[in-house]
């Protein structure tokens, strides 16, 4: 068991029937792969967040749990209607039709965890029984009793200790002669309660739970054949990266590139376990792997996009030579639970920005009425939106000299509403307006890539 590997397959990679059976060819294809984690099916999630609203009309509602239904049955007719796996899904969903009803008269963040959650429930009961029906034997489990957290829904936190002891006493020993399939993105309180870790979740999922069992590789399948110098539908001259550091990874995926959760790689560095990154669809054509040392370390790697971007300025005069501000203006935004991403000061203000992506339902403005009047009564508040936030990946950026010149030069044509750089060695930022946006990583990506 020391070559313990886990899989993880997005939802494209489980939206049906064929995707299935392609990434069940990945499984068996590796007999070190013991533990599989899926998301749910590909458009499950969309309409599943979708009711937890509960702001659909009884037409829209009746569409949406009509399409929840045929993505399930599709599949479940492709495996010739097995009787005991048509009854567990359609009873799973004759549940969410019930959460639906109750999401209309009070919709809450419990009970969209309890909802979002059985598009994965749903998808991992159907791939258990594709593996047992091709002669493997594939154990389903509840990630529910693996992966404890606290209790802030929508984006739990986990606790590693805990979910170790779980999954060393629930599925150690079970791997030892059979596949275990359980679910991403979703984990359970202290109480018993279903959580979720947020959009994106299932590749942290997959890495937490392979910290906990100690594997050897963590494997990441998707619909596109590792991580590319950008989105390569943004950027034509995009090219596959054949290896990268978890530092350049970690930096694409907290500024924008869509492969990795950016909380994934996290479980992988504490306990140094490379991470593999490919295609479901074309598990021929390679990937990409994350490994804490590569054999080459170029000043430019990638360049990463991030949209929806909140840009916060504060202002007062107070600040000059005092101290304390910044402290208090944290604090507001801590107890409000709100994550800076990017920050620069002058001798009067502080400029903020914030990700408004990601978050599982409608919900309340990232920067509440609440939040504003806080910070309102310390400082002056302007409150900035419509801007992208482009991310320069590489290594010794600075440290080199140059950089800033070549960076520049290349967009030399945009307008930039605001850089940070220096506080690490692998990024420089810039914040843009949304329709410069996809101008500037091209002209990066051309001068600095290739």
């Amino acid at each position: 068991m020391t070559a313990l590997n886990v899989a993880k397959f997005g939802g494209t990679s489980v939206a049906d029937a064929t995707a299935m059976g392609l990434s069940a060819d990945v499984v068996v294809a590796n007999p070190d792969t013991r533990l599989v984690v899926l998301s749910a099916s590909a458009g499950v999630t969309n309409l599943l967040v979708a009711i937890a609203n509960g702001q659909l009309d009884d037409a829209a509602l009746a569409e949406h749990l009509g399409k929840l239904h045929q993505i399930q049955h599709n599949i479940l007719t492709a495996l010739g209607n097995p009787a005991e796996v048509v009854a567990i899904i359609n009873s799973q969903l004759d549940e969410v039709a019930t959460l639906a009803a109750q999401a209309r008269q009070h919709s809450d963040a419990e009970l969209a965890d309890r909802l979002i959650a059985y598009g994965e429930m749903m998808s991992s009961r159907l791939f258990t029984e594709l593996l047992n029906q091709r002669g493997h034997r594939a154990v389903w489990a509840d990630v529910r009793t693996l992966l404890r957290t606290d209790s802030r829904f929508g984006k739990a936190n986990v606790d590693l200790d805990t979910t170790r002891a779980q999954c060393q006493r629930e599925i150690g020993g079970l791997m030892n002669d059979a596949i275990v399939v359980t679910q991403g993105f979703i984990g359970a309180d202290s109480e018993g309660r279903t959580t979720t870790l947020g959009r994106g979740g299932s590749d942290y999922s997959a890495a937490l739970l392979g910290e906990a069992l100690d594997v050897a590789t963590i494997e990441i399948w998707t619909d596109v054949p590792g991580i590319y110098t950008m989105d390569p539908r943004l950027v034509s001259r995009a090219k596959p990266i054949p290896e990268i550091t978890f530092a350049e990874a970690a930096e694409m995926a907290t500024f924008g590139a869509k492969v990795l959760h950016p909380s994934t790689l996290q479980p992988a560095v504490r306990q140094n376990i490379p991470v593999f990154v490919g295609s479901s669809r074309d598990p021929a054509a390679g990937g990409t792997w994350i490994r804490a040392e590569t054999s080459s370390s170029p000043l430019f790697r990638a360049v990463a996009l991030r949209r929806n971007q909140v840009l916060l300025t504060l202002h007062s005069p107070n600040m000059v030579h005092a101290y304390g501000f910044l402290a208090e203006v944290f604090g507001i935004l801590a107890r409000h639970r709100i994550s800076v991403d990017l920050i620069t000061t002058s001798e009067v203000s502080v400029a903020l920005t914030l990700d408004h992506t990601g978050s599982q339902t409608n919900g309340d403005s990232l920067l509440s009425e609440a939040v504003l009047a806080e910070l309102g009564a310390l400082c002056k508040v302007k409150v900035e939106t419509g801007l992208s936030l482009v991310a320069l990946i590489g290594n010794r950026m600075s440290e080199v000299n140059g950089v800033g010149g070549q960076v520049f030069a290349a967009i030399d044509s945009h307008n930039i509403r605001m850089i940070c750089y220096g506080a690490s060695t692998h990024n420089l930022c810039f914040l843009v307006n949304e329709a410069e946006a996809v101008n500037i990583v091209n002209c990066l990506h051309h001068g600095l890539i290739g």
